[in-house]
Formats: structure tokens, C-alpha cells, sequence
């Protein structure tokens, strides 16, 4: 599936998967050895991710009802928590260095 910054008319990723049942969202991206560009794991619910036991840093998307972003967290590193999004309900991870401030911004529309 891919991810669509509809607001900008921007690709972010073009191979994406969704984790929405409790064992695809604990086990989230624990276990892969990398996250290869144009990658990302859909995560629903979700307001907040840890990259613990993690081998690789992250960029993340916080959501809200609508698929607007609330926050975007650049180089999430492995062993961090991120903070808890109130009001978001998807996270998306990416690679890290996949998504930055000329591809995303507070507000954007993001659709899958």
C-alpha cells in the first residue's frame, strides 16, 4: 500500500503495511534488521511507539482521527520512548531520513 502526503501531493512510501491487532502492534518492526527507504509499518491505534531492542532509528508520523498529522518525530534512535500524542490514533514509522520538513508538516493530510 502506499502513503500519500495528499496535501502535497508528495509520495512518502511505496510499500506499507498496517499492524492492527495486538500482536502485529507489539511486535511492530522488533526482529527486522532494517527498514529500507520507500518502507513503512502503519500502526492503528497507536499514540504512542518505544524503539526498544530496536537496531535502527525511525522517523514517526502521529495522526488523528482524519489521517492529519499531529507530530512528526525525525531519528526516533533505538532504546528511546516517544512521548505520549494526545489525540493521535495511527503512527507511522519510516526509515529514518525517509520523511523531513520539506515532505511533511503539522496539519498535512496524509491517506493510505
Amino acid at each position: 500500500m502506499k502513503i500519500i502526503n495528499q496535501t502535497r501531493n508528495l509520495a512518502l512510501a511505496e510499500d506499507a503495511w498496517i499492524a492492527n491487532t495486538v500482536f502485529s502492534r507489539v511486535k511492530g518492526l522488533l526482529g527486522e534488521k532494517s527498514l529500507p527507504k520507500g518502507r513503512a509499518l502503519i500502526i492503528k491505534p497507536c499514540n504512542a511507539i518505544h524503539t526498544f531492542f530496536m537496531r535502527f532509528a525511525i522517523d514517526c508520523l502521529f495522526l488523528d482521527r482524519e489521517n492529519r498529522v499531529l507530530r512528526f518525530i525525525p531519528s526516533l534512535k533505538p532504546f528511546r520512548l516517544s512521548p505520549v500524542i494526545f489525540g493521535a490514533v495511527t503512527t507511522i514509522e519510516f526509515a529514518a531520513g525517509s520523511v523531513g520538513p520539506e515532505s511533511v508538516s503539522t496539519g498535512d493530510l496524509i491517506v493510505f
